[in-house]
């Protein structure tokens, strides 16, 4: 790793340790408790956002949304990917959770991240009465390498139960109702992969063809696939463009419900901060209307 990346992914290290004890109304141990092969009570947390009074739309029970920060399978981007996507979701009325999903950065590789998720998602549902949540109205949205996160499990769902193979017994869906990727990395092949993350998850910078193909998510797609939001810029400088368009293709031959907003300049990263990009192109609002036209939202 060279000198530039290892200080940023010092800083978003401490900037996530920061955030996540500032920020949240509560903790989660997603594995607390869980004896199994490879976690322990603190491997994997969760943050918890409600809405705040003002922001209360729902009368009764409301929608939730997990929300995967980005970096590169490596870190997070707790602050523009995850504290930030949680209070804007809390303005409409969402409750979100932020998920520190596991990382290279402590020694994780796949499938670890995969694992995370789905815990993420059984805690939530079967958890929907005390959290003052519809268990049937969830959602994840993942940023970067979060959005690869995301998409894999709203591809995987009922392929693969990585709960069921470590002895969890459950008895709520794993298939989120709705997904959005965010300048997502999609695939693994040599040609437009992303090398942080691919080597990131497999811990080498030569996976067998094989690995290469069970990750790489345009050549994945299920046909029962939730409604899909799509987020992505033609001057992404991290991940390549081409991975969004890959996987829209994909997508749109298997007839998925999937809508994608694409735009010419933006970058990599804007996450929902209140930036330049969010002002031009208002895409956090755009994506609301998508909710409430899908009945995700009101």
């Amino acid at each position: 790793m060279n000198r530039k990346k290892l200080f940023a992914s010092i800083f978003m290290i401490f900037t996530s340790i920061a955030l996540t004890f500032a920020y949240g109304d509560k903790k989660i141990l997603i594995w607390d408790g869980v004896q199994a092969e490879g976690v322990h009570k603190n491997s994997t947390k969760m943050f918890m956002f409600a809405p705040k009074d003002g922001q209360k739309i729902y009368e009764d029970k409301t929608p939730a949304v997990i929300i995967c920060p980005g970096g590169s399978y490596h870190h997070h981007g707790m602050y523009n990917e995850g504290s930030d996507v949680a209070k804007w979701f809390n303005s409409k009325g969402f409750t979100a959770f932020v998920l520190e999903y596991r990382t290279s950065w402590f020694g994780h590789q796949y499938p670890a991240m995969m694992k995370d998720i789905q815990r993420a998602i059984q805690i939530v549902r079967e958890r929907a009465d005390e959290y003052g949540i519809e268990a049937n109205n969830l959602g994840i949205i993942g940023f970067s390498a979060g959005g690869h996160l995301v998409t894999w499990q709203a591809e995987y769902w009922s392929r693969t139960n990585f709960l069921s193979e470590m002895g969890i017994s459950t008895n709520v869906s794993l298939r989120p109702d709705w997904v959005c990727p965010v300048y997502p990395v999609v695939s693994m092949q040599d040609d437009i992969y992303h090398s942080w993350s691919r080597f990131s998850l497999f811990w080498t910078k030569n996976p067998s063809q094989e690995q290469k193909d069970m990750l790489s998510l345009e050549m994945q797609v299920p046909d029962q696939m939730p409604p899909v939001y799509l987020v992505a810029c033609h001057d992404d400088p991290v991940v390549k463009f081409e991975n969004s368009q890959r996987l829209y293709n994909a997508m749109k031959a298997k007839n998925i419900d999937v809508t994608f907003a694409e735009y010419e300049k933006g970058g990599h990263g804007f996450g929902m901060l209140n930036n330049a990009f969010m002002k031009r192109t208002h895409w956090n609002e755009d994506l609301y209307a998508w909710l409430v036209q899908k009945g995700f939202a009101k």
